[in-house]
């Protein structure tokens, strides 16, 4: 699959070039075309979860086993979204530490219901989102 380039230029600060370049580097970027390429990516990504399209995620919690009822607790709320949830999976970080990721892929304010549950649940010490877009686009 060939795609057409189209080449544009861009005039900024020379600070902000510098710091530009230094973060492209630190970052492992072969060039600032491929840099900016996934800033755009990165934007196209915000827009479809601020449109309310179908959207994929993760979600990453950390959480002590042996807190009461908490495992319990996490379990319920994951059946009342089992529509959204795809795969989920346990790891043990230590003797009491789990770390659970959840696998989302739905509508944006579910998939936010679903996280807000999950952070408002007494005893998670952690937790974080990662969203994505989950339609194939191709730039």
């Amino acid at each position: 699959m060939s795609s057409e380039l189209v080449r544009f230029s861009v005039s900024i600060d020379k600070k902000l070039s510098d710091r530009f370049d230094r973060k492209t580097k630190r970052q492992g970027y072969g060039s600032r075309s491929e840099a900016i390429r996934d800033l755009i990516r990165d934007s196209f990504v915000a827009d479809e979860w601020h449109e309310g399209t179908i959207v994929a995620g993760g979600i990453s919690l950390v959480y002590d086993h042996h807190k009461r009822e908490l495992m319990s607790k996490i379990m319920d709320i994951q059946h009342d979204y089992h529509d959204i949830i795809i795969s989920t999976q346990h790891v043990h970080l230590s003797h009491t530490g789990c770390l659970e990721i959840i696998v989302v892929k739905g509508i944006v304010n579910r998939i936010e219901k679903l996280f807000n549950c999950l952070k408002s649940t007494k005893g998670i010490e952690h937790i974080g989102i990662t969203r994505t877009a989950a339609s194939n686009f191709k730039i």
